[in-house]
């Protein structure tokens, strides 16, 4: 292979790898902060690429300008849902372990719930559009300018969301939940506001992963579930509750992806994606970014 073909190739990888990250990030922060492994996540990556999908074809909007938009709808989706079922499991349930087993469950029903509803509204159909089809010389390598936008796009939200968490007053008490809930609570952090909030957050993540999809990709209602898989192995790769590393282990399976399908087979994707969560989980069960204190 020409080197122009090896930067095309890892390329691929890592823009793949920014959506993984990026839905992934959001997962970590359901899970990490509030012990809600959202097995629904991903449905909501597949609302904002209809949502995106809807604006681009039907009213002639930019995908771009659909990017704040499926935030925002994500995330207000999000705010509602913790509401009416999470705040509820949370305030019903004895303790962690079985809010961690109802809100598992719960978050099963809303999965198929989001999913039909969106195959009866739309289709089963594949959707798509063009957007930035035209290729972009780097070097010797050719890139569709949709997707160096998705991969730049992509970090930037990540990067984001990594300086929040790392620089604010917000911030602070989300890392400080995730290392000790029960110590955070004592010195006056505030559950109420944080939990809704960062419950929000993370939809509205996957919301803009599925818009900037949508930019690149053919869009179906089934799509999701094979991201929230996706992000689950990231978060593994990565440290459950470590952003960083969420970043990380989704760029690393993107690239991982790319060129173990190159010289095997695309349909081999899953069984790539799988043989690396099992070696992880047996190998370094923390995850590959963890460090020992």
């Amino acid at each position: 292979m020409s080197f122009g073909a090896w930067l095309e190739l890892i390329a691929s990888g890592v823009i793949t790898g920014s959506i993984y990250a990026l839905v992934a990030l959001g997962l970590n922060l359901q899970y990490g902060l509030m012990r809600i492994l959202n097995i629904a996540h991903g449905e909501f990556l597949m609302l904002g690429a209809f949502v995106t999908w809807v604006a681009t074809t039907a009213l002639g909007w930019s995908p771009l300008a659909m990017i704040p938009l499926s935030f925002a709808l994500t995330m207000a989706l999000g705010l509602v849902i913790h509401r009416l079922w999470f705040k509820r499991l949370t305030d019903t349930s004895p303790n962690v372990d079985v809010f961690e087993a109802r809100a598992l469950m719960v978050s099963f029903g809303l999965m198929f719930l989001v999913q039909n509803f969106a195959s009866w509204v739309w289709g089963g159909e594949l959707r798509g559009y063009d957007y930035l089809t035209d290729p972009v010389a780097i070097g010797s390598a050719q890139f569709a300018a949709n997707k160096l936008l998705v991969l730049a796009l992509s970090l930037v939200f990540a990067a984001a969301l990594i300086v929040l968490l790392r620089t604010t007053l917000y911030g602070k008490g989300v890392r400080a939940l995730m290392q000790s809930p029960t110590g955070a609570q004592l010195v006056g952090i505030n559950t109420k506001t944080l939990h809704p909030l960062m419950f929000g957050i993370g939809l509205g993540l996957s919301g803009v992963a599925g818009c900037l999809l949508s930019m690149t990709y053919t869009i179906a209602p089934a799509m999701g579930e094979p991201y929230t898989v996706t992000a689950l192995i990231v978060i593994t790769l990565g440290g459950f509750g470590s952003m960083g590393g969420a970043l990380a282990g989704g760029l690393l399976l993107g690239v991982v992806e790319a060129i173990g399908m190159h010289y095997t087979s695309p349909s081999l994707k899953s069984l790539l994606s799988y043989s690396v969560f099992i070696a992880v989980l047996l190998l370094r069960p923390n995850g590959l970014f963890h460090r020992k204190r």
